[in-house]
C-alpha cells in the first residue's frame, strides 16, 4: 500500500479537495464510487470534511462558499502544491505573474494555505504543513495518482511554475506536446495544452486523476450514480483512463494502470 508518512517536497502535489454545491451529496457519491469515509466537519473549519481511504486521509470535500460580496466559486477539484513557507510562496507567485485569490492563512494547527491562479487562470493551492502533511495514501485504487495542468500556453505555464514554485517542466520522449513536471529528479505531475475532448472554452485548470482497479466498471458506476462521461475509457501509455464529471459537474479523471487486475 503506497502510504505516505514523510512531508512532501516543496512543489509536489500533496492534497486535493472538492468544492461542491451539496457537500453531503458529494460525500455520498465518492463514498460509493471510491470507498471513501468522511463526514461534515466542525463549524470552526467551515464544515470541511477530510475523507479517508483505508484509515488514511485521501482528499477533502467542502461546501462552496463565497467571500462577502463575491460570486460563488465554481464546483471543482483543486490541486495543492507543497511548500515550506506559504507566505514566501505567495510572494513568489505574485512576482511571477500569478494572482493570489485567498491570501496565506492558518488552518487551525494543521497547516497554512493559500489559493492562487497562474497567469492563464488555472487555480491551485499551496499547502504548508504543520500537523498535516496532506494525502496519507496515494497511487492506490481510490486514491490520488496524478495531477495534470491543462493550459493554453505550455511555455508560459512551465516558466511560471518553475520560477514560482520550483516545478521544472521537461519533454517526454514519445509524447509530443506533453511535459512532465519535476521536483528535483522526480516526476510529480504533467502538463499539456487543453485537450480537444474538453468542451470549447474550457478554461485552464489542474486535472485530478484517481487510480481505479477497472476504468470501465468505475465509469459505469459513475453514470448510474448520476455522473457524466467527457472522454470514454481509452488505452494510453500509462493505462486505461477516462475523463468524467460527478453529478454536480466537477471534472476529474480515473485511470487503471496496465498491471491492474
Amino acid at each position: 500500500m503506497p502510504v505516505v508518512t514523510a512531508p512532501y517536497k516543496p512543489g509536489t502535489p500533496c492534497w486535493v479537495d472538492l468544492m461542491a454545491s451539496d457537500q453531503q451529496a458529494a460525500l455520498d457519491f465518492y463514498r460509493d464510487l471510491f470507498g471513501w469515509q468522511g463526514e461534515v466537519g466542525p463549524p470552526e473549519f467551515g464544515g470541511y470534511a477530510v475523507c479517508a481511504l483505508n484509515g488514511r486521509p485521501v482528499a477533502g470535500i467542502m461546501a462552496r462558499m463565497a467571500p462577502e460580496g463575491q460570486p460563488l466559486p465554481p464546483v471543482g477539484w483543486t490541486t495543492y502544491l507543497a511548500s515550506d513557507d506559504a507566505d514566501a510562496a505567495a510572494r513568489s507567485v505574485a512576482e511571477s505573474g500569478g494572482t493570489i485569490l485567498y491570501p496565506a492563512m492558518d488552518v487551525g494547527t494543521v497547516g497554512r494555505m493559500l489559493v492562487a491562479a497562474d497567469p492563464a487562470g488555472a487555480v491551485f493551492g499551496v499547502w504548508q504543513k504543520v500537523d498535516f502533511i496532506g494525502a496519507g495514501i496515494v497511487n492506490e485504487p481510490g486514491a490520488l495518482v496524478w495531477n495534470e495542468l491543462n493550459t493554453t500556453d505550455t511555455d508560459v505555464a512551465g516558466a511560471f511554475y518553475h520560477r514560482a514554485l520550483g516545478l521544472r517542466p521537461a519533454t517526454i520522449h514519445g509524447l509530443d506536446g506533453y511535459y512532465s513536471l519535476n521536483v528535483g529528479d522526480r516526476t510529480v505531475g504533467g502538463m499539456q495544452r487543453i485537450p480537444d475532448y474538453l468542451a470549447p472554452g474550457t478554461p485552464p485548470h489542474w486535472m485530478t486523476y484517481f487510480a481505479v482497479d477497472d476504468t470501465d466498471s468505475t465509469v459505469d458506476a459513475l453514470v448510474r450514480a448520476g455522473g457524466s462521461v467527457i472522454q470514454p475509457p481509452f488505452d494510453m501509455q500509462s493505462g486505461r483512463m477516462a475523463v468524467v464529471q460527478d453529478p454536480q459537474g466537477a471534472l476529474f479523471a480515473v485511470i487503471a494502470s496496465p498491471d491492474s487486475p
